[in-house]
């Protein structure tokens, strides 16, 4: 049986991590720090934090590993400032304590595109955060590059839902790793490198992930 600690727990692909975990009989447990009390559950742990006030010293940390679901964006955060704090900083910290506690696994949704060296904010903070969680020493990395994320959101963003209404519907000509990711199938990828835990570092693509929720159809 294993204990996982999920990150960003209420977000698209977090949410459909929570499912999964909760309901998968290899799973003993799951740690949810959330700011928002989630739904209770004989298997979930629920400790109400923020960004600025995580407990260094809980006993919650010690874990098997991980799944980081974290992610936002420069326009939701208000500023770059605030955009990095949440997912670099954030997501950063979160990975330091639970490697502490004893992780050997890690699971980290990040972006097609991520390069630490890129002129552009969103994929320069993928990067170098995929670089900074990679020095860590988790003895099982699973990096996930998607493309445009793919499902129902719980904030409204008609951009975003116009664009991935295009993306779906263009999907029979444009190539593997331009089409929509569903976060159905990031989800669940994610929680199987979780679990399963190979040892060493694997990225995942964008194209990976659109074959592999393909293949589920």
């Amino acid at each position: 049986m294993t204990k996982l600690l999920l990150a960003g727990a209420t977000g698209m692909v977090g949410t459909a991590v929570l499912t999964l975990l909760l309901g998968d009989e290899r799973v003993s447990q799951v740690v949810a720090p959330t700011r928002r009390p989630l739904p209770p559950h004989a298997k979930l742990l629920n400790p109400i934090v923020t960004s600025k006030d995580l407990p260094p010293d809980a006993d919650w940390w010690a874990v098997d590993g991980a799944i980081s679901a974290l992610g936002t964006t420069r326009a939701n955060a208000g500023s770059a400032a605030a955009y990095r704090a949440i997912d670099y900083d954030y997501a950063l910290a979160i990975a330091s304590q639970v490697r502490k506690g004893g992780a050997t696994c890690f699971a980290l949704t990040s972006s097609a595109g991520a390069d630490a060296r890129s002129w552009f904010l969103y994929p320069r903070t993928k990067g170098k955060l995929e670089e900074a969680i990679d020095r860590l020493g988790f003895a099982s990395l699973t990096i996930l590059r998607p493309g445009f994320l793919g499902g129902e959101r719980s904030e409204h963003r008609p951009m975003e839902k116009t664009i991935g209404r295009l993306l779906d519907i263009a999907a029979p000509i444009l190539p593997a790793s331009a089409r929509t990711s569903p976060a159905a199938t990031v989800a669940a990828m994610l929680v199987d490198a979780a679990l399963q835990g190979r040892v060493g570092r694997h990225v995942i693509n964008s194209r990976e992930i659109a074959l592999a929720a393909e293949g589920h159809r």
